[in-house]
C-alpha cells in the first residue's frame, strides 16, 4: 500500500466514524424543531448545508484546476478539472433532492423560485453541461480548453449562490449569514459535525476517487491509442455480428 493510499483510507474511515456520530447525534441529542420550522424535516439541515458547501469545495477545485490547465495542459491537471466539474454537479444533485423535502414542511411546496435555488440551479446546469461536452464533443486538446473555461467561468456564479439571500432576499433563512438571527446552542454541535463529516472528509474523497478514475481511464485510453499506433495491438474482426475472439494459449481461436 502506498503513501497515498494510507491517506485516502485515513481519511474514508474518519469520514465514516464522524458521518455516524453525526447521524446519531442529530436524531438523539438535538431536539427536534417547531412546526414552522419543518419540525421532524428540518434535520435534513444538518445534511443539506453541509452537502451545499460541498459544491463550494468541488467547484473551487474545478476552478483552479482549469485555470492551471489553460495555463499548463498536462494529464493530471485535466482529470482534477474533470473531477471538480462532476463532483459539483453530484453535491448539487444532492442538494436539489434533499431540500425540497424540508422545504415542502417548512414553505408547503417543493419548489419556489427562491434567488438561491434559482442561482443553484443554474451552477448545476453548468458543470452538467461541462459533463456533456467532455462526454460526447471529443476528447481533442480545443474541446478539453473549451471545457477548462467553461469550468473557470462557471465558478463564478458560486459566490452570487451564497450571498443571494442577503442580497436579494427570498424565502431561505439567512442563519449564520449576513443579519440573520442565528441558530440555537443545541444546532451548533451536529451543525459543525456535519462538516467535517460531509464537507471536510466527504467532498475531498469523492474529488480524489473521481481524478484518480479520469487519470486512470485517460492513461488507459493513452496506451491504447498507441499501442494500435505502432501494430502492438490488432484490431480484431467480427464474425457472425460479433468481435472475434482472442487466440488461446495454443493459438487456436
Amino acid at each position: 500500500m502506498t503513501k497515498k493510499d494510507t491517506i485516502f483510507y485515513s481519511i474514508l474511515a474518519a469520514f465514516a466514524v464522524m458521518v455516524t456520530a453525526t447521524i446519531w447525534w442529530i436524531f438523539m441529542k438535538t431536539p427536534t424543531a417547531q412546526i414552522q420550522a419543518g419540525g421532524l424535516a428540518q434535520k435534513i439541515f444538518y445534511f443539506h448545508v453541509p452537502v451545499a458547501n460541498g459544491i463550494y469545495v468541488s467547484g473551487g477545485a474545478c476552478f483552479i484546476a482549469s485555470a492551471w490547465y489553460l495555463v499548463r495542459p498536462t494529464e493530471r491537471i485535466n482529470a482534477w478539472a474533470r473531477a471538480g466539474s462532476d463532483c459539483a454537479a453530484f453535491f448539487g444533485v444532492l442538494v436539489l433532492c434533499s431540500g425540497p423535502f424540508w422545504a415542502k414542511k417548512a414553505w408547503g411546496v417543493y419548489w419556489t423560485w427562491d434567488p438561491q435555488l434559482t442561482t443553484l440551479l443554474l451552477s448545476v446546469l453548468i458543470y452538467f453541461a461541462i459533463g456533456l461536452l467532455r462526454a460526447f464533443a471529443g476528447d481533442g486538446a480545443a474541446e478539453r480548453r473549451f471545457a477548462a473555461a467553461l469550468g473557470v467561468m462557471g465558478t463564478v456564479n458560486l459566490p452570487i449562490i451564497y450571498f443571494s439571500v442577503s442580497k436579494w432576499g427570498g424565502n431561505h433563512p439567512t442563519v449564520i449569514r449576513g443579519d440573520g438571527g442565528g441558530m440555537a446552542t443545541s444546532m451548533w454541535i451536529p451543525f459543525i459535525m456535519g462538516h467535517v463529516a460531509l464537507t471536510l472528509l466527504f467532498a475531498p474523497v469523492v474529488l480524489w476517487l473521481r481524478s484518480r478514475l479520469a487519470f486512470l481511464q485517460a492513461t488507459l485510453d493513452h496506451t491504447q491509442e498507441e499501442a494500435l499506433t505502432r501494430g502492438v495491438a490488432d484490431n480484431w474482426g467480427e464474425a457472425d455480428g460479433g468481435e472475434e475472439p482472442l487466440p488461446d494459449a495454443h493459438g487456436v481461436r
